[in-house]
C-alpha cells in the first residue's frame, strides 16, 4: 500500500512530538515541514523544511497535522480545507467560537477527513474508564471531578489557562459521561503578569443532571492530572500522567438495626487498580487518525461518539470551545452560563 503523505504546521515543543511520531508512523510519510513562526533552521529526522504553506501542499501531502499557535488554526486550517487536504488540528480547534464554526464548515462541506487533537481522549486510562461507564460498571453517575494543574508551560503566549489546560477536562468529561454541559459558572485570576488568566475554578451541570467541578491553573509546582467519576457503585479516579485507573467500590451493606434502614449512603469496600496495556496516547492518536484518512471518514461527529476510527471530530472540537467560552463568559460576568447544543443562552 502506497504510503500517506503528511505534512507538518508548527515546530515548537508539540510540533517537534508530533514529528517525532510522524516520522517512524507506518504506512505515513512524513514529506515536509513548515513552521509559521520561522523560528527553526531545519526539520527534525531529516525532513524538508519548506518556506511556506503553499510550498507544503506543493509536495503533494494526503494530510496536515496542524501545530502552530491557536490564533493561527484557522488560517492554516482553511487553506488546507481549500486544497482538499484533510487535517489534524491541535487544540483547542480555534481561538474563538466563530473561527471554530468556519472550519467545521469548511471541512464538512467538502466531506474531507478532520479531528482535533484532544490527546487525553487517548490516554490508557481515560479509555478504560469510559468502556467501564458505558458498561455500566458505576451505574448512574452523579459527579466529575476534574483536577488539572502545574508550572506555567513558557511556550504558551497567545491564551489562557482556560483554553489551553481547561479544554482537556471539558472534553474528556463530555467524552467519557457521553453528555452535553448544560450550564457552567466559573472563577478566573491572573496572577502571574500575563494578560490571560492562569487559574480557573468551575463547576457545570451536564444534561443527565450530573454535576461537574474543575480546578485547573498554571500557579503550582505540583503537577496533577486527576479525573474522579462518582457514581452509585463507587468511584473510578484516573491519574493521566501515570496511566493508572483505580476503582473505589461503595461497600455498603443492609442492616437489620430499624433506626438505620431509612438511611441510604455508602461506606468504604474494595479498591482495584486495574493493570491495563499503555501504549503512547500520542502514537494512538495518530494511527486512528491515519486510519480515518485512509477509510475517508469524515469530519462530523456527535459527542456521545466520535467517528468509527476513532478521531476527535471537529464538530466536538467545536462545542468544547464553545464550553471554554462559557467558562470566560461567567466568570467576567459573574453569574452561571447557560448553554444548549453548546451555545451560550443566559447568565444567571
Amino acid at each position: 500500500m502506497t504510503p500517506l503523505r503528511a505534512g507538518l504546521v508548527g515546530l515548537g515543543a508539540m510540533g517537534r512530538n508530533h514529528a517525532r511520531v510522524l516520522s517512524a508512523l507506518d504506512g505515513v510519510e512524513l514529506a515536509g515541514v513548515v513552521d509559521p513562526a520561522g523560528r527553526p533552521e531545519t526539520a527534525p529526522y531529516g525532513v524538508p523544511l519548506v518556506g511556506s504553506l503553499d510550498e507544503l501542499l506543493a509536495l503533494g501531502i494526503d494530510y496536515a497535522v496542524v501545530a502552530c499557535p491557536t490564533a493561527l488554526h484557522e488560517e492554516v486550517g482553511l487553506r488546507l480545507a481549500e486544497a482538499g487536504a484533510a487535517a489534524l488540528i491541535e487544540k483547542p480547534l480555534a481561538d474563538s467560537v466563530a473561527a471554530a464554526e468556519r472550519l467545521t464548515t469548511a471541512f464538512e462541506s467538502r466531506g474531507l477527513v478532520a479531528g482535533v487533537g484532544h490527546i487525553e481522549r487517548y490516554n490508557p486510562a481515560l479509555q478504560s474508564l469510559r468502556a467501564r461507564l458505558e458498561a455500566g460498571e458505576l451505574g448512574e453517575v452523579f459527579q466529575v471531578v476534574t483536577r488539572r494543574q502545574g508550572p506555567f508551560p513558557h511556550r504558551i503566549a497567545d491564551v489562557g489557562v482556560v483554553k489551553d489546560l481547561a479544554t482537556h477536562d471539558i472534553d474528556l468529561t463530555a467524552w467519557v459521561t457521553g453528555q452535553e454541559y448544560v450550564s457552567i459558572s466559573a472563577h478566573t485570576v491572573a496572577r502571574s503578569g500575563r494578560p490571560h488568566e492562569d487559574m480557573v475554578a468551575a463547576v457545570g451541570r451536564l444534561a443527565d443532571d450530573s454535576m461537574v467541578s474543575h480546578l485547573v491553573n498554571w500557579l503550582s509546582p505540583l503537577k496533577e492530572r486527576t479525573t474522579v467519576v462518582t457514581g452509585e457503585r463507587g468511584c473510578c479516579v484516573a491519574d493521566t500522567l501515570t496511566a493508572d485507573l483505580t476503582f473505589y467500590a461503595n461497600g455498603e451493606i443492609g442492616t437489620q438495626w430499624e433506626a438505620l434502614r431509612t438511611f441510604v449512603g455508602v461506606s468504604q469496600g474494595d479498591m482495584i487498580r486495574y493493570a491495563i496495556p499503555k501504549p503512547e496516547p500520542l502514537l494512538t492518536e495518530h494511527e486512528r487518525f491515519r486510519d480515518a484518512v485512509r477509510a475517508g471518514t469524515g469530519a462530523a461527529g456527535g459527542v456521545s461518539g466520535a467517528p468509527a476510527a476513532g478521531i476527535v471530530s471537529l464538530r466536538e472540537g467545536l462545542r468544547t470551545v464553545q464550553v471554554s467560552v462559557a467558562v470566560l463568559e461567567s466568570a467576567k460576568l459573574g453569574g452561571t452560563v447557560s448553554l444548549q447544543d453548546g451555545e451560550v443562552l443566559g447568565v444567571g
